[in-house]
């Protein structure tokens, strides 16, 4: 049995959580086309015969404005010491002005000996004679153990990266039982997944400003489960957009965010959405590890 913790990590939208979610084969992180949509550590298991892979997905590398933004720096931190392999993930579509961008992140791990593997993301998106220029242009910023070009939306070449993990992992014990696939308690999940939606439905400013909680989440007699949450939001008319017309914006995010919390639950779902304001929480450290920043 081999077995180790394998580290992703990179600037924003580099698919790291949808790359996260196919190595695992279910779904455990978010995933919007908006930056920093992971905010925390989350760590995914990937079971097999002969391996255990244990994944720790994190935020995109950026530089904080705000409290939050230190937080989730020191998840990046805390997340790349005493792990096995460093997944470096980068979006193929890069322009030519974002390498001196990337040159900074990976100047961080240098201070690590962990190896590298530098995993080219989204070449579905890109012409395959520009991808070697690319590749060419990262492999000089950093000594790299690996180079794997993927689409982890697709799952294409996903089975080289994982030869290469494996390849990098020694021998050593299964941390978890073979049907877990996440830490993530329940709660958390479902509440990530409102977000989710919210990520994908609101306007740009909004997403980054906020958060989710679960306020109650029962399971009834007949099976079915009541979850009543909190949309936070830093501002009243941003209260007024979360919600929408006639409350229809808010009806989309609890619709959608059902789909995916009933098919994790494997139960039909009762789902209560309300929006609160909670001005500058991101900010407010009592309030973040109210909400599950600690």
């Amino acid at each position: 049995m081999k077995s180790g913790f394998v580290a992703i990590c990179g600037r924003p939208n580099a698919g790291k959580s949808t790359l996260m979610n196919k190595i695992i084969g279910e779904k455990v992180a978010i995933v919007s086309n908006k930056p920093q949509t992971t905010r925390t550590k989350i760590m995914g298991v990937r079971t097999e015969d002969d391996c255990q892979i244990v994944l720790i997905d994190t935020p995109g590398i950026h530089k904080p404005h705000n409290k939050l933004g230190e937080k989730m720096e020191k998840y990046i931190y805390t997340a790349t010491k005493d792990i096995d392999v460093l997944l470096y993930v980068v979006d193929a579509t890069l322009y030519d002005n974002e390498y001196p961008k990337e040159k900074a992140a990976l100047e961080g791990l240098k201070a690590s000996d962990v190896p590298v593997i530098l995993v080219v993301n989204k070449v579905d998106k890109v012409e395959k004679n520009s991808l070697l220029p690319t590749i060419q242009k990262l492999s000089e910023l950093y000594d790299f153990s690996g180079i794997v070009p993927l689409s982890a939306k697709m799952g294409d070449n996903v089975d080289a990266l994982l030869g290469e993990i494996k390849n990098l992992l020694s021998e050593g014990p299964q941390f978890f039982p073979g049907d877990i696939i996440t830490d993530q308690p329940e709660r958390q999940i479902v509440a990530e997944f409102i977000r989710e939606k919210a990520l994908r439905l609101l306007n740009q400013e909004i997403p980054h400003g906020i958060a989710v909680e679960i306020e109650k989440m029962q399971r009834r007699e007949n099976g079915t489960y009541e979850i009543l949450a909190a949309i936070y939001c830093e501002r009243q008319s941003h209260k007024a957009i979360i919600i929408g017309k006639k409350g229809e914006k808010l009806k989309e995010i609890g619709s959608r965010a059902r789909q995916d919390i009933e098919r994790f639950l494997s139960s039909k779902v009762y789902l209560e959405l309300w929006v609160k304001v909670k001005e500058d929480w991101r900010n407010k450290e009592a309030f973040m590890n109210t909400i599950g920043f600690e």
